[in-house]
């Protein structure tokens, strides 16, 4: 009877175990989704992956926020330049633009596929965002002058400055 028992509890337990990650796990692809559908979110970059190298990992805060009608860039660049930065502060992909195109695309499977096309930004011709229902993301950012680079990470809600 202990034993009976004992297997009932463990069973109860695992029943309530799973069913409180499929409720997180829902919780999270909801707040995603918010996320998303706002178009106010910052992406937070922890790696990078230059054309022409391997992956690394982020030692600095980099960000790239979506805030509307805003798009904000601090992000770094590695890789190949075919022309000289006219300053230090264009080393990386660093810009301010109200001026751009944004579609986003839902995946089949779930997550987003974003293209973003900041107009008269030297640094980015075009910005792919990879977005998946739990908040990992990938961002790859084209320029005219530049070999292409990639940033892995996640998204989160903007900290409003009050």
């Amino acid at each position: 009877m202990k034993s009976l028992s004992f297997l009932f509890l463990c069973v109860f337990s695992s029943i309530n175990m799973v069913q409180a990650q499929q409720d997180t796990k829902n919780a999270t692809a909801n707040a995603t989704t918010n996320l998303v559908n706002s178009k106010r979110y910052v992406f937070v970059a922890e790696t990078v992956t230059p054309m022409g190298g391997g992956m690394r990992s982020m030692t600095s805060y980099y960000d790239f926020t979506i805030a509307g009608d805003t798009l904000i860039s601090a992000l770094p660049y590695f890789g190949r330049s075919y022309s000289a930065p006219m300053s230090s502060s264009d080393a990386g992909i660093n810009f301010k633009s109200t001026d751009f195109s944004y579609q986003i695309k839902e995946k089949e499977k779930g997550g987003w596929d974003i293209e973003i096309e900041p107009k008269g930004v030297s640094s980015a011709k075009k910005i792919n965002l990879f977005i998946s229902d739990n908040g990992y993301a990938s961002l790859q950012v084209t320029s005219n002058n530049r070999q292409p680079i990639s940033f892995s990470g996640h998204i989160r809600e903007i900290n409003e400055k009050k």
